[in-house]
């Protein structure tokens, strides 16, 4: 490869493939015009600012690292997202300038340098999307988007139609100038043979496209380290740690919608060490990397990582799907501080009614310290307990009872009684958090289905279409519709309140907006919360302030007993 080239002749006579231990695919794409576009979106608009421009300079495409395996055969350690996206482009180009007319004599040798010659292939992504990839991009014979297992094959597929249907309508004159573009564009490019080099450059490498995460760091970090310090040893580590993150990349393909990959690390690095005030994940990891044998971290640390994300994968896979009380807790967010017991839970083979029980508590405890608000810090009063949950005293019963200890302590222990009832009977009053709103109505509605009947299965959230927060009484008055009288009082006091908050799918929400009561009442059908506001007005179809109240003390009651 020369140092300073362009996009045709960098891919042409070469193979480049993604390492199996490199992340997958990540760049998104946004269907509709956005305010922020994503990346593939930035990636097209910049090419047809360039061919709109007077500008007489080739368009850049970056600088591109790779280490170097055989001759003509080379890995990207980085720049794979723009490769990726640079060879999605021009299949989809291709594409469409065939269904025009035929390929020229020189257009055929262009697609044979920079996409496939016979049948070898001039990029590859990660082995688990390669194929996916082959079919579905380079050779088209997969037409349908069944089997995706992977985020990132979700990704390329979307690029891949985005691309063919922004090139529906083009004519001849736009797709030849844009594959004059592309192919001819200029980069530079660095292939090194030894393998710490490249992985050295990528530690400190700053190019176009999504910042490097802590977790891509950590890693070059950990292979660094052992190139240096790993002694005879040194092929055989770097090769288990490459093993090791081709897993961990393909756990996050398949969960990185539900998690934050950085949040992972920071959630092993509490459960590695055994206390939940670990926070900064790379500077606990750099000064443990100066230890004068890193080795030994770095080989447990690695493998700990990859039991936290193959655990993850089941936690908000197969059993989320199965198990109500995950997928209760999974539906709040923002469960930081329940992950590292979790991860433990699934570490020591605890079977899932004693997970599921204690997701149940964990979510008590964090939907309270949200809804209390309360800057009292809870990593102090779980810590303890958390650090007792061992391997070799496997009970989850000290962290249900201190939870629930923490729940109905008397208010005069003040140190403890943040999270008591009484504290959240007190933050249930007023207006509350839209998005937990909505959580709390759909906890109530559960409970409302369930009495009086026997084997009742919960209705899971993601059950109910597009669900949302309902003003009964609506925001802005609607005079003579059947409300109460919009008075200072109740503005301020019952028309945020969890008594004249209503769960409705998108659709119904819409319809009934700011409708006068009677029509509203009428509409109220679905859900059996719906239907308890039908009952509490069938002798007056007036939704009035005392309702509210009656409503909003009825929910109180049930979630003070029940989270």
């Amino acid at each position: 490869m020369e140092a300073s080239t362009t996009i045709k002749q960098m891919l042409a006579g070469n193979q480049i493939f993604v390492p199996a231990y490199q992340r997958a695919y990540t760049w998104d794409t946004e269907l509709e015009k956005s305010n922020l576009p994503k990346q593939i979106n930035t990636f097209l608009s910049d090419l047809e600012d360039y061919n709109r421009s007077t500008t007489k300079s080739r368009y850049y495409f970056g600088h591109f690292l790779f280490e170097e395996k055989s001759e003509n055969k080379f890995g990207v350690i980085d720049g794979q997202q723009r490769l990726t996206t640079i060879v999605i482009f021009l299949s989809a180009l291709f594409n469409k300038i065939l269904q025009v007319r035929p390929l020229s004599e020189k257009e055929e040798e262009t697609y044979e340098d920079i996409i496939k010659r016979k049948s070898t292939y001039r990029f590859e992504t990660v082995d688990y999307d390669k194929q996916l990839f082959k079919d579905y991009v380079i050779d088209q014979i997969k037409k349908d988007k069944n089997g995706l297992e992977t985020e990132s094959a979700r990704r390329i597929v979307i690029a891949f139609d985005f691309f063919n249907l922004h090139l529906a309508d083009k004519d001849e004159s736009y797709l030849i100038k844009m594959l004059d573009t592309v192919q001819n564009a200029s980069c530079t490019t660095h292939p090194v043979k030894d393998e710490s080099e490249a992985i050295q450059m990528f530690i400190f490498q700053n190019n176009r496209g999504k910042k490097p995460s802590n977790l891509e760091i950590i890693k070059a970090q950990f292979m660094f380290n052992v190139h240096l310090y790993g002694g005879e040893e040194k092929e055989s580590l770097i090769e288990e740690i490459k093993n090791r993150f081709e897993k961990i990349y393909k756990s996050i393909s398949s969960i990185e919608y539900r998690i934050n990959e950085d949040d992972v690390l920071v959630y092993t690095l509490r459960v590695h060490f055994n206390s939940l005030w670990e926070t900064n994940a790379v500077d606990k990891i750099n000064k443990l990397l100066t230890d004068e044998n890193p080795i030994p971290f770095i080989k447990s640390f690695t493998q700990s990582l990859a039991i936290s994300f193959e655990h993850l994968t089941s936690f908000f896979g197969k059993d989320e799907r199965e198990n109500i009380e995950i997928h209760s807790l999974v539906t709040l967010g923002g469960i930081g501080i329940a992950m590292p017991f979790i991860i433990k839970a699934y570490k020591f083979g605890l079977p899932l009614n004693q997970i599921n029980q204690l997701c149940q508590k964990l979510e008590s405890m964090v939907l309270r310290h949200r809804l209390i608000g309360t800057r009292a810090d809870i990593t102090s009063r779980l810590n303890d307990v958390y650090q007792k949950f061992t391997e070799d005293n496997l009970t989850i019963k000290p962290i249900i009872d201190r939870i629930e200890w923490m729940k109905n302590v008397d208010s005069d222990s003040w140190w403890w009684a943040y999270w008591n009832n009484r504290e959240l009977e007190r933050a249930l009053q007023g207006g509350i958090n839209h998005l937990t709103a909505k959580f709390l109505l759909w906890k109530y509605e559960n409970y409302l289905e369930s009495q009086g009947k026997s084997g009742y299965s919960p209705t899971r959230f993601d059950k109910i279409i597009s669900p949302e927060l309902e003003h009964i009484a609506p925001q802005t008055e609607n005079p003579e519709a059947g409300y109460d009288t919009y008075d200072e009082e109740f503005i301020n006091q019952y028309i945020n309140c969890l008594g004249n908050y209503l769960l409705l799918s998108k659709s119904h929400n819409c319809s009934v907006g700011n409708k006068p009561f009677a029509e509203k009442r009428a509409s109220y059908t679905y859900l059996r919360q719906q239907r308890e506001i039908q009952e509490m007005t069938k002798d007056n179809p007036t939704w009035t302030r005392d309702l509210i109240q009656k409503r909003k003390e009825k929910i109180i009651q049930f979630l003070v007993k029940n989270v």
